[in-house]
């Protein structure tokens, strides 16, 4: 083993344990203030609107598999939609899911399915849709559903390129909220001005925390806040060494 590999290796321990060390915390003393992200209250309202209207919500989780550089953020798009479906299943018209990607799928329908045994409700495999295995005509058939009336805000989360932009506008046409976020560049600009509320970097990633899924994803974002400072610090102090000449 290397330098380079010890050094990852630390580094992720040591975030392991931040977080262990955090959410151990937060489950005596559960509440923490959060910097406020607009994207998400409007989304709490948009569901609260949504069901009194007899509207259904649409997350559609984008295009990325499960192992490989994008699997965190469909695994975020994933415990987003368990969290919807936790507040809407009950309601007239329960939330539904697409997504380009077989295992994205599977994985969206056996949490729809969970989240409506949770509440006694009745589970349509419908409602968890694979609509396409290239970047545009998954596009294509989830803009049937962005354009169902009956849908009355619509969530991107998940894996995008440019194909995106079809979603997002398609939404703003039907007057419906669009909340975006990505982990490509190519889909960040284009939601960024497209989207009514794009997610920037992230603030994706913070989405279980911001909708109450649960201490470890509170955590997660202390975790984070602590090893940007440490990462400042060691900037810093390298700088300074580096002026005093011994570097």
């Amino acid at each position: 083993m290397n330098i380079a590999d010890l050094l990852g290796l630390l580094f992720a321990a040591g975030f392991a344990a931040l977080i262990l060390g955090f959410a151990a915390a937060l489950r005596r003393q559960p509440w923490r203030p959060q910097r406020p992200i607009p994207a998400f209250a409007r989304l709490r309202r948009a569901v609260g609107l949504s069901v009194e209207a007899g509207q259904r919500l649409h997350l559609t989780l984008g295009r990325g598999t499960l192992i490989g550089e994008h699997g965190p953020i469909a695994f975020v798009g994933l415990r987003m939609l368990e969290r919807i479906s936790g507040w809407t299943s009950f309601s007239d018209h329960p939330p539904v899911a697409t997504s380009g990607d077989a295992g994205l799928a599977i994985l969206s329908r056996d949490t729809l399915r969970s989240a409506s045994r949770s509440l006694g409700a009745e589970f349509e495999p419908a409602r968890a849709q694979l609509t396409g295995l290239t970047p545009f005509s998954y596009a294509a058939g989830a803009l049937l559903t962005v354009q169902d009336q009956d849908v009355g805000a619509t969530m991107l989360v998940g894996s995008f390129g440019v194909e995106a932009a079809l979603l997002a506008e398609a939404g703003g046409r039907s007057g419906n909220l669009t909340l975006a976020g990505t982990d490509r560049l190519s889909g960040q600009a284009v939601l960024y001005t497209s989207a009514d509320e794009p997610l920037i970097g992230e603030e994706t990633f913070a989405g279980g925390a911001y909708l109450g899924a649960g201490p470890t994803h509170t955590a997660s974002l202390m975790a984070q806040d602590v090893l940007r400072w440490v990462i400042i610090l060691v900037i810093v102090i390298g700088a300074l060494l580096k002026l005093a000449g011994f570097l």
